[in-house]
């Protein structure tokens, strides 16, 4: 994959090899692997026994509407916590050192209705190498034209009220992911600034058995099981969905749009003058990050620093490396963003959805940062 743009690597960013230097020596001097523990063992089971379960109980055909509701709404959250906390790490190649594991359990994205191929394109390389930088960064495009995170985006007269529709747009996701998403960035010529590669016959072969498989067991298998009509199967698929959707769409905002967090520009020679590593933590931010609730059910994704530091971590290390993160970029002197909670960082991006969309500011930031306590990357 070939891009013009890169980062100013000449200094190769002490900062990392500070902070990798750190965090090697924490897995050494504490007998510790960076892969999957049996605490994140136990995760895994539990996050694909419950999914299954509910699928299960669902089909059983012993409940009445409302409590199925209830379930596929249920359904669509484990959903999104198999994808934070099983799909993802192993995905990123986290999970365990066995290649063959990481590509079992990565799998399991096929579970919410998305390929795991695609992603890696656009996640693991486009996103994690190119955070926040618009026209490279497709992940931060939620709805062109809808929402407007981009201060030299053209500004359009229905993004005053941004603040107020971007929450239900964001519901929309999942559903868009199985539907069409991943379609177009499969066959698309490049992702972001990025070619897209040859994509080999079994590939191909892949996305789509994958997809009608998906279909099969969530739209075909339900309607000739279940006492229901077709509207209310539809409308039972689009609201496990639309829960689905929301809990990914605002994980992923609330990490990387919120006040304090940097959307850099390349300059006239197309490049970011900044090293990789101090691009990350001045455009990533944390939430949460000493609610043990939010741990367990965002796959340490409420630490998302660490998380773009250190992907190849499993993220159940993510609390233990933090404070060595944290030091070593105050050390440093770099930013460390972090929200202490949940609602103080959807405050945040809700700010920044209304700072955007407000004509009379322009849509350029003036924004505090939130409390402080090179080449394509294949990451």
């Amino acid at each position: 994959m070939l891009t013009t743009l890169k980062f100013n690597n000449t200094s190769r960013s002490l900062f990392f090899s500070t902070a990798r230097q750190r965090v090697d020596s924490y897995f050494k001097e504490n007998n510790l692997s960076p892969n999957a523990n049996k605490a994140m063992w136990g995760k895994v089971v539990f996050f694909l026994t419950g999914y299954v379960l509910l699928y299960g109980l669902i089909l059983s055909n012993q409940f009445g509407m409302w409590t199925m509701l209830g379930m596929a709404m249920l359904l669509g959250m484990f959903a999104a916590f198999i994808g934070f906390n099983v799909s993802h790490d192993a995905m990123h190649g986290a999970l365990s050192r066995k290649g063959w594991v990481n590509d079992l359990f990565g799998n399991t994205f096929h579970l919410l209705g998305a390929s795991p191929y695609v992603w890696k394109i656009t996640h693991n390389i486009v996103h994690h190498t190119y955070t926040n930088i618009p026209g490279h960064d497709e992940d931060i495009e939620v709805a062109p034209g809808l929402i407007r995170l981009d201060a030299d985006e053209a500004y359009r007269p229905w993004q005053r009220y941004q603040h107020w529709y971007a929450f239900p747009l964001y519901a929309l996701a999942s559903l868009s992911w199985v539907l069409r998403k991943d379609y177009l960035k499969f066959f698309k010529k490049q992702i972001g600034q990025i070619k897209n590669p040859t994509h080999q016959r079994r590939e191909v072969i892949i996305l789509f058995a994958s997809k009608f498989t998906y279909y099969v067991f969530f739209l075909l298998v339900p309607y000739l099981v279940l006492d229901i009509t077709w509207w209310q199967l539809l409308l039972g698929f689009v609201i496990m969905h639309a829960v689905e959707g929301l809990v990914l769409g605002l994980v992923f905002q609330l990490a990387h749009v919120v006040e304090g967090t940097d959307f850099p520009m390349p300059t006239d020679r197309n490049t970011i003058e900044e090293a990789w590593a101090i691009h990350q933590v001045r455009t990533t931010a944390n939430f949460a990050p000493r609610s043990a609730v939010a741990s367990f059910f965002c796959g340490g994704l409420n630490r998302q620093i660490e998380h773009h530091l250190f992907p190849k971590v499993c993220h159940i290390h993510y609390p233990a490396i933090a404070n060595i993160v944290r030091e070593t970029a105050h050390e440093f002197d770099l930013p460390y963003i972090e929200n202490p909670t949940f609602s103080a960082a959807l405050v945040s991006h809700y700010k920044i959805l209304k700072l955007m969309g407000d004509p009379a500011t322009g849509g350029v930031p003036q924004t505090e940062p939130a409390q402080h306590f090179h080449e394509p990357i294949t990451i």
